[in-house]
C-alpha cells in the first residue's frame, strides 16, 4: 500500500506535511486494510544533520510511510525554505494522541527501549490517563525468541492464546533506543518482527514517565524547548552543535533554491 500522505523535503530527508489528525486517520486505515508492515521515523535537525553525513542513513529514514516533523528546527525551516509544513507533531505528543484517540479501538502496543525501567514507568503513566490501552509487550531489550522465522510465522498463525498474542500481534513497537540505532534497529528487523508497525520514539518514554522534565506549553509553542532541555541537562551543549550546522545547512540550500529560480 503506497502512502497517500502529502510529504516534502527538508535537506533532502522527506517530512509527512499533514495534521496530526490526518495522520491518526491514514495510520489507522493503514492497519486496518494494509498487508504490509511498516515504520515511523520523528526527524529533528540533530537526525537529519546525521542523514547528511550517512547517506546509508538517509535512504533508511525516507523509507519511512510516515515522517512526523518532530523538532522546531525542521517545522521552523520549513518556513525560511519556502515549503511550510502544517504543524509540527513532537513524537512523544502522537504517542499520546494515539493512546487518546483509540479508546473505542484500542491497538495492540509494545514498548521497547529506554533505560533503568523507564519504559515500564511510561506504560504505568500512560494507563493512568488511558486505562482502555492495550500494552502486550513491555523490555529494554527485544527477546531473542520474539524473532519470527518463516516457520515460526506459519506456526502463530494456528494459535489464538494471551501468551501468543504478546509475542505475534503488536500493533505498533515504540522502539526507544535513540537515534540512529532504533532506526538501524527497526529497519533491519521489522520483517522477522512479530508487529505490524514499529515507530522510532528518542527519548519519549523520559518525558511519558517524568524521568525528564518536559518544558512548559507556552515554552514548547515558541519553539525553545532545546534551550530549556539544555538548561536542564548542560552537558547535552555538545549536542546542541547539530542544530547550527542545520541552520548553516538550510541556509546553504535557500540559497541554492534562490539561484535556481
Amino acid at each position: 500500500m503506497k502512502s497517500s500522505l502529502a510529504s516534502m523535503k527538508i535537506l533532502n530527508v522527506s517530512i509527512t506535511d499533514e495534521t496530526e489528525k490526518s495522520i491518526l486517520k491514514y495510520f489507522l486505515q493503514r492497519l486496518k486494510i494494509g498487508k504490509e508492515k511498516f515504520f515511523i521515523v520523528t526527524p529533528n535537525p540533530e537526525i537529519i544533520v546525521h542523514a547528511n553525513k550517512h547517506l546509508d542513513y538517509k535512504d533508511k529514514l525516507n523509507k519511512a510511510e510516515i515522517s512526523l516533523p518532530d523538532g522546531t528546527g525542521v517545522f521552523l525551516a520549513s518556513f525560511f525554505l519556502g515549503k511550510p509544513l502544517y504543524e509540527r507533531i513532537p513524537g512523544v505528543d502522537f504517542i499520546d494522541f494515539l493512546c487518546r484517540e483509540t479508546k473505542d479501538n484500542p491497538l495492540s502496543m509494545g514498548f521497547l527501549g529506554g533505560r533503568q525501567g523507564v519504559a515500564k514507568r511510561a506504560v504505568e503513566c500512560l494507563r493512568e490517563r488511558y486505562p482502555w490501552i492495550d500494552v502486550v509487550f513491555v523490555g529494554e531489550e527485544w527477546p531473542e525468541e520474539y524473532y519470527q522465522s518463516e516457520k515460526r510465522k506459519a506456526k502463530s498463525e494456528k494459535l489464538d492464546t494471551k501468551a501468543q498474542h504478546s509475542s505475534a500481534a503488536i500493533d505498533i513497537l515504540f522502539v526507544a533506543f535513540g537515534f540512529p540505532k532504533q532506526e538501524e534497529w527497526i529497519y533491519n528487523n521489522l520483517d522477522r518482527l512479530p508487529v505490524r508497525c514499529a515507530m522510532g520514539v528518542g527519548g519519549a518514554f523520559d518525558y511519558i514517565s517524568g524521568h525528564v522534565t518536559r518544558a512548559p506549553f507556552w515554552v514548547r509553542a515558541a519553539g525553545f524547548e532545546w534551550l530549556y532541555r539544555l538548561q536542564k541537562e548542560p552537558w547535552r551543549w555538545r549536542r546542541q552543535l547539530a542544530l547550527l550546522e542545520f541552520i548553516w545547512l538550510a541556509m546553504k540550500e535557500r540559497l541554492h533554491l534562490s539561484l535556481s529560480l
